[in-house]
Parts: C-alpha cells; sequence; structure tokens
C-alpha cells in the first residue's frame, strides 16, 4: 500500500490508514449537512454515520492488533461497543420502549462519549509536540482531498445522483474522527501521530468543507 511505498514503520502505516479512512461524519457532518440540505440531508447523513460508524468499530480494532484473518474477526466479535451498537439499532428499528425512564439515562451517558474522546485527545497532545510532518499531512490530504474524490466516483458508479450524492460526498470531505485516537490507544498504533492528524485535518477542514460545499451544490 501508499505506507509501505513511503516505508513507514509499521506501526505508523495502521494509524496512518485509520486516520485516512475514517471520518468526522458525526458531530461535525450531522450538523453541517444539516445546515447545508436541511432535514432531507440530515436523515441521510445520519445513514451515513451509522455506517461509518459500524465500519469503524468492527474493522479499526483487528486492523490495528494485526494477526490472521480469524483472531480479527473474534477479536472484533469479542468488543461489546459493536454488539451495543447493533442492539441499539435494532431497538430503534423496531420502534420499542426502554421502561423506567431508561432511556433518558442511557442518552446521558452517549452524550458523554464526545467529552471523552476530547480529553483522550488532549491526553495524546499533552505527550507529544505538536509538530506537524509529512505522515500528518499525507493523512490529512487523503482525508479531506482524495477520499470526497473517491466518494464522488464510486457514488456515480452506483447510479447516485442529487442530494444522496452530495451528502456522500460532504460526509467523505469530513476530517479525521476522533474516535480514531481513542481505538488507536486501546489496540495500538501511533497515538500521537493521530492526535495531531486530527488536529490538523479539523483546522483545515474549515477552509477545504466551504470549497466541497460548493463544489457539489
Amino acid at each position: 500500500g501508499l505506507g509501505k511505498l513511503l516505508k513507514l514503520p509499521a506501526v505508523v502505516q495502521k494509524s496512518f490508514m485509520v486516520a485516512a479512512i475514517f471520518p468526522n461524519a458525526g458531530n461535525l457532518g450531522l450538523p453541517l449537512n444539516s445546515f447545508a440540505f436541511g432535514t432531507p440531508g440530515l436523515e441521510r447523513a445520519i445513514v451515513y454515520m451509522i455506517t461509518a460508524a459500524l465500519l469503524m468499530f468492527a474493522i479499526c480494532p483487528a486492523l490495528l492488533k494485526g494477526g490472521s484473518i480469524s483472531s480479527g474477526v473474534r477479536l472484533t466479535l469479542k468488543l461489546p461497543l459493536l454488539w451495543a451498537m447493533l442492539a441499539g439499532l435494532t431497538w430503534r428499528l423496531l420502534r420499542l420502549k426502554l421502561p423506567l425512564g431508561l432511556d433518558k439515562g442511557i442518552h446521558q451517558l452517549g452524550m458523554a462519549a464526545i467529552p471523552i474522546d476530547l480529553i483522550v485527545l488532549g491526553i495524546q497532545l499533552s505527550r507529544t509536540r505538536l509538530v506537524i510532518g509529512r505522515y500528518e499531512v499525507l493523512a490529512t490530504s487523503l482525508r479531506l482531498l482524495v477520499a470526497p474524490l473517491i466518494a464522488h466516483t464510486v457514488g456515480q458508479a452506483l447510479g447516485l445522483e442529487g442530494l444522496n450524492l452530495q451528502v456522500l460526498v460532504l460526509q467523505s470531505a469530513m476530517p479525521v474522527a476522533i474516535s480514531t485516537v481513542v481505538l488507536v490507544t486501546e489496540f495500538g498504533g501511533d497515538a500521537p501521530v493521530v492526535a495531531r492528524t486530527v488536529v490538523l485535518s479539523t483546522l483545515v477542514s474549515f477552509l477545504s468543507l466551504p470549497l466541497v460545499l460548493w463544489a457539489t451544490t
């Protein structure tokens, strides 16, 4: 892959791949799509976010841990988070109600996810100098520039058009997901590199996202 071509260390290759693949489609992608495309865009962005989250937490741990495909599958199936996401999605689709006001408690726990991600990001940044190198620049370029181009090409190949294609491209142009820092910290990889890439891609996205939005509308 590109990491081997650039002769990156194995640990950086895995971190580089995770940072380049997974966008911040939730706490940044949802409000931006809602602002740009209204409720119809938000609904489509939520579908993208759920799909991206399932893929992230199903693929990332095995990818970061390494090993055989079978060991990766076993690791993924052992993760409570994956089953919790699937259970929550199923519960939502069946429109079931939780008794005793449990939904409010679970909602409050869910609201803690983003602050925890930010705390982990801050911890990793405190352990390293905020020096931007070629790894961070390249991963940011792939995430903000190459990914939306690929999304546009794939979307057209699948016959998507109009709002469906616009949301796909815009969501794919989001900066690196903050959750990748948590995953790299837990399952292996170069957490400082990923943390710096999150910061850099988020800052640069304030320039790139308006351009992507302009190009898709």
